[in-house]
């Protein structure tokens, strides 16, 4: 193969918010020839997700930080250029590539393949693919919603979120959304069918109090800080919080003084309320769970009941800049990079 492989490389490690410097671009050989059970990838789209901060840090975490000067950590949806696993063909269209890069070489253990008829190939990186999965397995086993509770989900708009909320619509809750600005809220009530939609650019107390008036059973917790601060207060006896993702503190320098960190809540009322706060990673279970989640999401689809939002950069060279807007909230939707 003639064609090199484009990728974006860890250049150093920021503290604090990214900036471009902390990236490389570079033209590199193209991976070997696949050889037992590899499949080898050409991306079409890249997937940018809020976690690709923690791999950016040398700070102990559930997985292995990327080492400087290597590719940035990341799952791609693509073409099969080459197979020597009997299960993928060239052609193939395939989700679980890795990497922000033009090429990968990938154990075929690790693919799935794309049903096309069922949704376009970017859906296999959002609705479809690791946030909606996450979504599925946060609800499945700690949410728990059940019908007429109240579920507010912060971040609505967002890859995670959306599902979230129409999952939880389906199985009978009431649910609230918490996204940033009227564009966004408008979008998450009008296209996704959520019952309300705050605004958390305007203050929280007074607009959770009027749609949560009996407060709220279950929280999905994408953001932290301030919308933490005002939602945790209102969570009824034998509420349940979700802990997906902390954004708004993603960016917070190893070391910083605690008091410039965005306020939280006082945990004391969690063994008063018997309150269940749990964190999870989807990793842990979830794929070995895609199968059930699927068979879910299938008629959701078929039927018009599962909506979803993209936001497609052009060019994998504007991936760094796409990351940071990502971190500042400047997406709307699903953030994915057309890689070519």
């Amino acid at each position: 193969m003639s064609e090199t492989n484009l990728q974006v490389r860890l250049r150093r490690r920021p503290e604090g918010e990214p900036g471009p410097e902390d990236f490389e671009i570079a033209e590199a050989p193209p991976p070997p020839a696949p050889g037992p059970g590899q499949v080898l990838v050409r991306a079409r789209f890249l997937s940018l997700d809020p976690y690709m901060r923690g791999r950016m840090s040398a700070a102990k975490s559930y997985a292995k930080p990327v080492e400087l000067g290597e590719v940035m950590e990341g799952e791609t949806a693509g073409e099969v250029l080459a197979s020597q696993d009997p299960r993928f063909a060239p052609g193939d269209l395939v989700a679980g590539g890795r990497g922000w890069q033009r090429l990968c070489l990938v154990e075929g253990a690790r693919l799935r393949k794309v049903d096309a008829t069922l949704a376009p190939l970017p859906a296999w990186l959002g609705v479809l693919g690791m946030p909606g999965l996450t979504a599925w397995v946060g609800l499945e086993d700690i949410g728990q919603p059940k019908p007429g509770e109240t579920v507010v989900v912060s971040a609505a708009s967002g890859a995670v979120g959306q599902v979230v909320g129409q999952l939880a619509k389906a199985r009978g809750a009431h649910v609230i959304g918490i996204a940033g600005g009227p564009a966004k809220c408008a979008f998450v009530t009008e296209e996704l069918g959520f019952d309300a939609c705050l605004d958390h650019r305007r203050p929280l107390e007074a607009q959770l109090d009027a749609a949560c008036p009996e407060g709220v059973d279950v929280y999905w917790e994408n953001v932290g800080g301030p919308v933490q601060a005002a939602v945790f207060p209102r969570l009824r006896d034998f509420g349940r919080m979700v802990m997906c993702g902390m954004i708004a503190q993603y960016n917070i320098a190893p070391g910083a003084d605690a008091a410039g960190a965005p306020p939280g809540p006082n945990l004391g009322p969690v063994v008063r309320k018997r309150l269940r706060i749990q964190g999870f990673i989807v990793s842990d279970t979830g794929w070995g769970r895609y199968d059930a989640f699927l068979a879910e999401m299938r008629p959701l689809i078929a039927a018009g009941r599962m909506r979803w939002r993209e936001d497609v950069v052009e060019g994998l060279r504007n991936a760094p800049r796409a990351f940071i807007g990502l971190l500042r909230g400047e997406n709307f939707g699903k953030l994915l990079v057309r890689v070519d």
